[in-house]
């Protein structure tokens, strides 16, 4: 069973999960895009499978994030 320091460590991660679910900024997608195009010349000029699957999970969180901010009237 898990000990209490495991269990409020478990729910804080959650909570920090939960929170990182937010709409992104300006400043971190560019620091993200910055990240993307170091990969990509590391990679020898093609983007990495992990990237990609990033890449698309950005677009659907992005697109969640903009049609909530729609039913909320923001």
């Amino acid at each position: 069973m898990m000990s209490g320091k495991m269990l409020a460590t478990a729910l804080c991660a959650l909570v920090l999960g939960v929170a990182a679910c937010e709409k992104k900024g300006p400043v971190e997608k560019t620091g993200e895009k910055v990240d993307h195009v170091i990969d990509t010349i590391k990679n020898g000029g093609e983007e990495p499978t992990g990237d990609k699957i990033q890449d698309e999970v950005d677009k659907a969180r992005d697109k969640a994030a903009e049609a909530t901010d729609k039913v909320e009237g923001k």
